[in-house]
């Protein structure tokens, strides 16, 4: 693997997610631990890894994060990293970029397609040069049998199947 040309600045970067609740609200979450690299210094047609800890999930309820980190959902201790790698970081225009890879979850591999836009680069007050993305992209958990789920008295579901994942990342790139 060619060495990285950006690294992932985690103080200035956030991966979040959101899931229907009972069918009428959203529970948002967080994973607090991740890192991510671009090996092409103009980011297109550049190959993109990301590895997520799995047991770094938040959603600011205990109980329903050690549910996530469970066999029912995420398994992190057979499973504990999610990994990106892209096949195809298209440039569409001067800010908007499409990002596809495969996303492996558990020991499941499934194709997805992230919507990313460019927020442009500057240096910093010590002069690293940084550059800034926001992601966007959805998903079906069942896709990587993330199927845990309960039936409600009034019909429904406890947890929708769908989950909106967004990001806030900064890059540094490297001399």
């Amino acid at each position: 693997m060619d060495k990285a040309k950006w690294i992932l600045d985690p103080a200035h970067s956030e991966l979040t997610f959101k899931v229907k609740h009972l069918m009428i609200s959203n529970v948002k979450g967080e994973f607090k631990i991740f890192n991510a690299s671009i090996d092409n210094e103009d980011f297109e047609n550049g190959k993109v890894i990301a590895r997520i800890d799995a047991s770094s999930i938040f959603t600011n309820n205990d109980d329903r994060d050690n549910h996530l980190r469970s066999a029912d959902f995420f398994d992190v201790e057979k499973f504990p990293g999610i990994i990106f790698e892209s096949t195809k970081f298209e440039k569409v225009s001067d800010e908007e970029y499409k990002l596809r890879g495969n996303l492996t979850i558990k020991d499941v591999t499934k194709e997805i397609t992230l919507n990313v836009e460019y927020g442009g680069s500057n240096k910093d007050p010590w002069g690293n040069t940084k550059a800034g993305f926001s992601l966007t992209g959805k998903i079906n958990r069942k896709d990587w049998g993330l199927n845990w789920n309960a039936a409600l008295e009034a019909g429904g579901v406890l947890v929708g199947d769908d989950i909106s994942i967004s990001g806030e990342v900064q890059f540094a790139k490297q001399a």
